[in-house]
Parts: C-alpha cells; structure tokens; sequence
C-alpha cells in the first residue's frame, strides 16, 4: 500500500493533485482557512484513481482515502454558491481551477472556492489506511451521456 505524499509549486503540479483529487468527497466541516497563518486546508475523502487501472469493471473493488490538503501564502478566500452555515453538507470535488493569482476548488451544483494566493504552494498527504469501495465515479464521456 503506497499513500501519496506530495506537493504543488507549480500549474503543471497543481494539475496532477487535481487529478487526483478529482471527484473528491469533502465534508464542508473539513474546511478551514486560517487567516493568521495563510493557510487553507481540507480533509477530503479521496478515490484512488492511482489504482484503477482505466476502465470501469463491474463488481470490481476499487479504493478510497482519507487525504490532507493544505495551499500556503492565501491572502483571502471567497465562497460562491456554498452555504457555510451547513457544516454538514457533503460536497464533491470536480476540479482546481489556476488563474492569475487564484486557485479555484470547483464543486458540483456551482460551488466554488477560491483562494486568492501569493503564489502556488500546495500540499497532498493522504493518511489512515484506504478502504474497498465498489463505486468509481463515472464522467459523461465514460457513459456516452454527453
């Protein structure tokens, strides 16, 4: 069992935990910005798509992971379309977004996190011990649904 341990400094490194991240369960309790510290960091429930081996196999058990993940040198955050009072709301994770200046954690049904960033400084580190799951998450162009 191989927990990835890595870190973004880059467009091109963000990209690849993006990947990984992607469709990614986080609990919006799990999120946090630390103002004093420049620091905003999530727990995520993360599908290992480092283990899938590509296509989709019915019956077959793929994995998930409880992951850390923390982006330094954050001036501020923005929330569009969340609702931060419902800390008990679930959300998954579709992609990172990298503009000029920004990072944009993009969730489903339009919600949206930005963090405005001195530069990209960003770090993964999964932890626990993954655990079976029978579900992969399927995208339109895997379905043929669009």
């Amino acid at each position: 069992m191989t927990l990835l341990k890595l870190k973004a400094e880059d467009a091109e490194d963000l990209e690849t935990i993006a990947v990984l991240l992607q469709d990614s369960v986080v609990p919006m309790s799990e999120m946090a910005f630390k103002r004093e510290e420049q620091r905003f960091a999530m727990v995520a429930n993360r599908f290992r798509w480092e283990t899938a081996d590509g296509e989709r196999v019915e019956g077959r058990i793929y994995e998930r992971v409880h992951c850390g993940v923390r982006f330094e040198e954050v001036k501020s955050v923005q929330v569009q379309n969340l609702d931060q009072k419902r800390r008990d709301e679930i959300l998954s994770l579709l992609t990172i977004g990298v503009g000029d200046g920004v990072i944009d954690l993009v969730f489903a049904a339009g919600g949206m996190v930005r963090l405005e960033v001195d530069r990209i400084a960003c770090r993964l580190e999964d932890f626990d011990r993954p655990w079976p799951t029978q579900w992969r998450p399927a995208h339109p162009e895997e379905t043929g649904d669009g």
